[in-house]
């Protein structure tokens, strides 16, 4: 048996002012063949799981590229094809294989490419013929088009919302695509159209329980996946919007009335799943009077998060807070090159002017300037993000004077998982009142255990958070909440 495993994935918000090009990925994770470490990163794993069932189990895998970049704006098309055609001229090479598995996001955009891994996916058939498994992991904020459905044989995405089971369901479509591939079943996939886009947080009710009954589910009678896939509102393409995927062992209509029977239940649960985010003020009110010796306050600034392709330079909230005073404070992260470039120009201990973030345009609020103490400097940072490491590329921590406000800058774009973003960098967070973090629902896994509480706070930015509002030129189809009722 031969297998040939690769990686492409970014996430596009097309309505980000950061255009992304070859160099996004090389900056954030770029692995050529065989080159891919041992742990995986979030769109990777297939290939990690791969590595150790063909060591265990004796089958030929063949390692193409892996390649991965923070969520941005729309990506550069010479960036999307030279990197499509790398992976597709290496499974050339690795012919005849029994199964292609990839590790995709689902919400890549290039320009002139609303689907590209609906295109790669077409052109993996196209190379393979139609006896061939082609399988792939998604992430749940995708987009599921019709292209994808034809060409693969298996697609499966992660079924939480922090994505703490990536790897776990990296295990999961390996295992179904061997099983494929080894004739003992016969995948059929059906998706049903919600018509509706929403944030759907696992990390409450009610889609905790709603994905618990999915995952139950799971291995009966002859259902052999599901998955939710909840669209990604930032992207301007034709399939946005929330959908099921069944995937049943030989049985499209099983597959077809059980997609169509759990969409319509997640259909009836929209006004229920998304967190309560409430504005500036409020959310700095709740924080300071959560905040406990030893348990700091969470604030989210949930719209301003970078893993939704916005830059995460944001100031507003971190001006309300230093307007406000008397409270001990760590950021995590202000994105800012050129303030972390001046800040390792300056040393450790220099107190030195610095204006920083909102750099990138309006959205982001006004530049800070302010006196600041060069804390930490460190020319290659990093954050956990369950088995994967995070780079934040060269990084610096500033105190501002006359505070116990300490500001994490950072020149690789990502948004906050784990509390070992501030501690890898000598910040303890345990000693902060507030913790500010750059991420809609992602650090959620990671802070709860040591939080006096969590309040997601609505702020500026260049993220399309309201999508009954949002400018939608390539959506054509009636969703809500843009329209009351898309079924009727």
């Amino acid at each position: 048996m031969r297998i040939f495993t690769a990686s492409l994935a970014t996430e596009t918000n097309t309505f980000s002012p950061l255009p992304t090009d070859r160099a996004s990925f090389e900056a954030a994770f770029y692995a050529p063949p065989g080159q891919h470490p041992e742990t995986p990163t979030l769109c990777s794993s297939p290939m990690v799981v791969l590595r150790r069932r063909a060591a265990a189990e004796g089958f030929d895998l063949i390692e193409g590229t892996a390649a991965w970049a923070e969520p941005g704006g729309l990506l550069q098309r010479q960036a999307y094809e030279a990197l499509r055609d790398e992976i597709l001229g290496q499974l050339q090479a690795a012919i005849p294989v029994d199964g292609v598995i990839l590790g995709l996001h689902g919400a890549m955009v290039a320009q002139g490419y609303d689907d590209c891994e609906g295109d790669l996916l077409s052109r993996v058939r196209a190379l393979v013929g139609p006896g061939v498994v082609i399988a792939a992991e998604l992430d749940p904020h995708s987009h599921l088009t019709p292209a994808r459905l034809a060409a693969a044989d298996i697609l499966a995405a992660f079924l939480e919302f922090p994505h703490t089971d990536f790897y776990e369901r990296g295990e999961h479509l390996v295992d179904l695509a061997l099983r494929a591939i080894r004739g003992e079943i016969r995948p059929a996939m059906a998706a049903f159209d919600c018509r509706m886009i929403a944030v759907l947080p696992t990390s409450r009710e009610p889609m905790r329980s709603f994905v618990d009954r999915i995952k139950a589910l799971e291995g009966q009678d002859g259902i052999l996946s599901i998955s939710v896939i909840h669209g990604f509102m930032a992207a301007d393409v034709p399939e946005m919007g929330t959908r099921i995927l069944v995937v049943a062992d030989g049985d499209a209509a099983a597959a077809a009335a059980l997609a169509e029977r759990l969409g319509r239940e997640l259909f009836a649960l929209r006004h229920q799943t998304i967190m309560e985010i409430v504005g500036v003020e409020d959310g700095i009110v709740q924080a300071a009077g959560r905040a406990r010796p030893g348990r700091p306050a969470v604030i989210a600034d949930t719209w301003d998060n970078p893993g939704g392709g916005v830059p995460g330079d944001g100031t507003v909230i971190l001006r309300a807070l230093m307007a406000r005073g008397g409270l001990k404070i760590g950021v995590a992260t202000i994105w800012d090159p050129m303030a972390v470039m001046t800040a390792h120009a300056a040393g450790e201990g220099a107190v030195i002017n610095l204006r920083f973030g909102a750099k990138s345009g309006p959205e982001a609020g006004e530049p800070i300037d302010a006196p600041v103490r060069v804390i930490k400097v460190a020319e290659e940072a990093w954050q956990s993000f369950g088995p994967s490491r995070v780079p934040l590329g060269r990084s610096a921590v500033i105190r501002i004077e006359g505070t116990e406000i300490d500001v994490i800058l950072n020149t690789n774009r990502t948004q906050t998982f784990e509390p070992d973003i501030f501690t890898g960098l000598g910040i303890d967070p345990l000693a902060k009142d507030v913790l500010l973090v750059k991420s809609t629902n992602h650090f959620h896994a990671g802070f709860a255990p040591i939080a006096a509480g969590i309040i997601y706070v609505s702020a500026p930015s260049a993220y399309p958070s309201d999508p009954a509002r949002t400018v939608y030129r390539k959506l054509t189809r009636p969703i809500w909440p843009r329209v009351a009722d898309p079924f009727g």
